[in-house]
């Protein structure tokens, strides 16, 4: 399968490891080394229950498979990579997922990443969530890519505390991961899930994921087909309302953030102390 994009032209060789059943451990630093010698995650002062440990040095790593930060133009063409990979899994998978937070923001202004980015957001249905943890667990994916001799590797790994449904588990919010074995920059998968305590008492379509955002199901359903980064992707139906209710109404329209101004002309992020583009008359 291929993926055109402005940057990137991915050859897909997906390949799909053995499937391993769900334990209430994580897996540690020696059952998915790679290229480092030591563990660089927070594990040792993280609470006992929590199954994800970002890295000591930034929460947007992996420090199984990080040792340091990249620089802001590196960490984006990584994100990049890393958002057309999980898409193009999850549509030969047939698992239904779509982006959200700040990653819908960045397609809301350009359809791409933005600059100041350091991760990537998406949420998943539960029976897509109990379909990846029951057959793809663990399991490692292999994608041939422009100027990387031996390609890389991306692990999706399911927390298996995704079965509590509770938002009291306020340890484990994130059911899942997409994650770089090479730089340790992943993507946060949540699932979106029936607010079944709101059905008993005779509201229906009301829906909420473990991090305590809540949503109505016609905000999100159906889901609109789009492009992001130039792969295909779904969007939340109501996806202004959405963004206007997490980050208000001025992040629709505000043109000046993060040390950037959005250039109309080039539709995109640039530096606030870059020089505009001057259309000639």
């Amino acid at each position: 399968m291929f993926l055109f994009t402005p940057f990137y032209l991915l050859l897909v060789c997906s390949w799909v490891a053995q499937s391993l059943p769900l334990y209430k451990r994580d897996a540690d630093f020696l059952s998915v080394r790679t290229r480092l010698s030591r563990d660089y995650s927070g594990k040792g002062g993280d609470p006992k229950d929590k199954y994800f440990h970002e890295s000591t040095f930034h929460p947007h790593y992996d420090g199984r498979f990080a040792d340091h930060t990249l620089t802001n133009e590196d960490r984006r063409k990584h994100l990049i990579i890393l958002m057309q990979t999980y898409l193009s899994t999850m549509s030969d998978i047939g698992a239904e997922t779509w982006i959200m937070h700040g990653t819908l923001l960045g397609w809301w202004w350009n359809r791409k990443v933005m600059p100041w980015d350091s991760d990537v957001d998406v949420q998943m249905s539960e029976s897509s969530m109990e379909y990846l943890a029951s057959y793809y667990n663990m399991t490692v994916h292999h994608y041939r890519l422009p100027g990387v001799e031996h390609g890389r590797d991306f692990l999706l790994e399911i927390n298996p505390h995704y079965k509590n449904p509770s938002t009291d588990d306020r340890l484990n919010v994130i059911d899942a991961r997409w994650i770089d074995t090479e730089t340790g920059l992943f993507i946060d998968i949540t699932t979106l899930r029936r607010n079944r305590t709101a059905e008993v008492e005779g509201l229906e379509g009301h829906m909420y994921c473990k991090d305590k955002h809540k949503y109505l199901a016609a905000q999100i359903f159906p889901l609109r087909p789009s492009i992001f980064e130039g792969a295909p992707v779904k969007i939340p139906y109501a996806y202004a309302a959405l963004l206007e209710e997490e980050y208000g109404p001025q992040s629709l329209t505000l043109k000046t953030f993060e040390g950037h101004y959005f250039d109309e002309t080039r539709m995109e992020w640039l530096p606030t102390g870059s020089v505009p583009l001057r259309v000639s008359s």
